[in-house]
């Protein structure tokens, strides 16, 4: 009995997996890093993703360690790539990679996880591009006042290309 009552309990919870990539979810959430890598990282638009980043913004990097802070982020971008005139760097994210996982309570949504894997681009100033790393990320997304906000940031598994 006590077995029947545990499967009929577990049937009742509905498990969450993984959005569709052509669900408005993942479609907003892959625009958001669009503005953080395509505009923010790749051109130096920082002004594009500012208001995506949570004030108390924690980034986790295999190699370069934690920063937190979304005003520690955002000099890391002025200071780092955007402010070397000898060296540009290029973010691509890998087709297919991406996926992005919702977060409920009481069955309304009040996050997402986007994970995926990312390849890395140098170009030192007057030389040709060349492979970096690549590396996987995953992102916590919190929805706060309609808002998508960035929390948590892990960056790992950063492997270097020949």
């Amino acid at each position: 009995m006590k077995a029947v009552l545990f499967l009929l309990m577990f049937q009742s919870v509905s498990i969450v997996a993984q959005v569709a990539p052509n669900s408005e979810l993942f479609l907003n959430l892959k625009q958001k890093d669009s503005l953080i890598f395509e505009r923010g990282f790749n051109n130096c638009e920082l002004e594009a993703f500012v208001d995506l980043i949570a004030e108390d913004l924690e980034f986790y990097h295999d190699k370069a360690g934690l920063s937190v802070g979304k005003e520690v982020f955002i000099r890391q971008y002025k200071d780092g790539i955007c402010g070397n005139p000898n060296f540009s760097a290029r973010r691509e994210l890998i087709d297919g990679s991406l996926e992005v996982f919702p977060l409920y309570k009481n069955g309304e949504l009040y996050g997402a996880l986007q994970k995926g894997i990312h390849r890395f681009f140098e170009k030192p100033k007057g030389k040709p591009e060349v492979p970096g790393s690549t590396a996987r990320f995953t992102h916590l997304w919190l929805l706060e006042d309609g808002n998508w906000q960035l929390k948590r940031v892990l960056s790992y598994d950063h492997v270097m290309k020949d």
